[in-house]
């Protein structure tokens, strides 16, 4: 790391309608430095970021971006300083080929004045070699996974030659070895003087790949230093202002009848033969690695996907799901992981996010009840700890966690007996986790079945009954809580082992 200044914002302040969110922050980047932005959410570090990109103007304070004051009044003047933002909502347009969003505004082209297609994909090729991915520049972005489109992002960034990158949960969507290829990337980029801001929950690749540390709380700076200096826990009580609990769950509670059974469920390509079943008040897990198939699996089971094969019963009776309103009558409900594309709907506030899959329930000759939904929201939103000043405000505003606390209140409303999670604490912070993990144990314990997908083994280690493992769209392996751990997790997810699972009901073990 090269001792030299890049980047000194000092007394930065910013408000909406009357609400203070930063409190005079300041915040300073060395050249070749990868440093770490903490903090909850609603802790001001978007908003700080933005500032810089120039997406947001301070109401005071001072940027001095290489040696030289900066009016940073829009986001082209912030990437003539060389700065660039990768949101962890993607940027990406779907209906585009990934060679047209590298170059998006900044087209390429030949002596003729016409577009230089076969250029553009050659540049396209070799910044995406550089990050190990192997993608055809001529794809349409809509057909890739999203590890990819985060991918074509960083990519972006690296194509515009950027000397100092935001990067904000870039590896939210990515696998552990797309983690790990990220951080050898950079490295990389350190070692050339490029410097990087680094925004993530999570707090071990925080220590593993970050030299210095800025943490933010309720808008204000509340402490920074070198990484070496600082462990995790000590981390987490900056962010949170306490200690949080990161034991695990207790899940000795007495399960009721089988509510969901699923036998030999096949959909070509995607998954085959998938077997399982969850009593009331059960809380199962299925992980993996990205590609196995789970996520598929269960947009089969809510009716975003149509099966090919197999059975689905509901509290003993089979079902046919071709469409989520009828997932929803049979009693399923659904947390997507892609919030922005698939969860929240934009051109609505936070209240009708709530309330759009029960509008029965506030409904009163016809009329929405807002007096009543505005009660129920408030409910909700002491419950979850939602931050939001005025829940009338656009769901956009609020930060990633917060809109995914929105939706959870929302299925909580709808009131189904069998709620999937997929990935529901993605891209949120440790304090938020934990406030989600007692909302989804609080569900169990009135008699909700509950299933949660996530990639993170120790996530499904803390507060699920049983798991299940996956790989290539099979389920490899079955075991409930005590009997797994993450390496028994790995092994499974990669292919190494595999065992026939045996379905019966919620006791059901797989001989280890």
């Amino acid at each position: 790391m090269h001792d030299e200044t890049v980047l000194n914002m000092t007394g930065i302040k910013k408000s909406f309608n009357q609400v203070n969110v930063l409190h005079g922050v300041d915040f300073s980047l060395e050249r070749g430095e990868i440093h770490a932005l903490l903090g909850e959410n609603g802790a001001g570090k978007s908003t700080l970021m933005n500032i810089l990109g120039g997406v947001l103007q301070p109401d005071d304070g001072q940027i001095e971006c290489h040696g030289h004051v900066m009016k940073m009044d829009g986001p082209h003047a912030a990437q003539q300083q060389g700065i660039s933002f990768i949101h962890q909502e993607l940027n990406v347009v779907p209906d585009l080929k990934v060679y047209e969003n590298m170059f998006l505004g900044t087209e390429i082209r030949n002596k003729w004045g016409l577009i230089d297609v076969k250029e553009m994909c050659r540049q396209t090729q070799d910044v995406l070699s550089q990050l190990g991915v192997y993608i055809d520049p001529k794809a349409y972005v809509s057909s890739l996974e999203t590890s990819y489109k985060q991918m074509i992002e960083i990519a972006k960034a690296l194509l515009k030659q950027a000397n100092i990158i935001i990067m904000d949960e870039p590896t939210s969507a990515l696998t552990d070895q797309e983690s790990d290829r990220l951080f050898e990337l950079m490295r990389s980029l350190k070692k050339s003087g490029v410097s990087i801001i680094y925004i993530s929950h999570k707090l071990k690749e925080i220590t593993a790949v970050c030299d210095r540390y800025t943490v933010l709380r309720d808008g204000s700076l509340v402490g920074t230093g070198k990484i070496q200096d600082i462990d995790i826990d000590k981390i987490t009580q900056l962010m949170v202002g306490k200690s949080v609990n990161t034991e695990a769950y207790d899940v000795d509670r007495t399960l009721g009848e089988p509510v969901l059974h699923v036998n030999n469920l096949t959909r070509e390509r995607e998954f085959r033969d998938i077997s399982f079943s969850i009593s009331k008040g059960e809380v199962v897990g299925f992980t993996g690695l990205a590609g196995d198939g789970r996520t598929e699996l269960f947009e089969c089971i809510f009716g975003y996907r149509k099966k090919q094969h197999g059975d689905i019963h509901v509290h003993g009776r089979k079902v046919t799901i071709t469409h989520p309103q009828k997932a929803l009558r049979s009693g399923i409900g659904f947390v997507p992981k892609n919030r922005k594309e698939n969860a929240i709907i934009k051109d609505l506030n936070v209240i009708q996010n709530m309330s759009l899959s029960s509008l029965g329930h506030f409904e009163n000759k016809g009329l929405i009840n807002s007096k009543r939904e505005k009660q129920k929201f408030s409910d909700y939103q002491q419950d979850l700890n939602i931050k939001v000043h005025d829940p009338s405000v656009m769901i956009d505003s609020l930060s990633g966690g917060n809109q995914q606390k929105v939706i959870i209140a929302k299925w909580l409303e709808v009131n189904s007996d069998v709620i999937i999670f997929d990935n529901p604490t993605q891209g949120i912070d440790v304090g938020a986790k934990n406030e989600i993990y007692q909302q989804i144990i609080a569900m169990a314990d009135l008699g909700k079945a509950i299933i949660i997908l996530s990639s993170e083994a120790p996530e499904i280690l803390r507060f699920c009954n049983r798991l299940y493992v996956m790989f290539q769209g099979e389920i490899t392996g079955h075991f409930p809580r005590e009997a797994a751990s993450e390496e028994l997790i790995m092994e499974y997810a990669t292919g190494s082992k595999k065992e026939a699972v045996k379905i019966g009901s919620s006791t059901e073990k797989t001989t280890q």
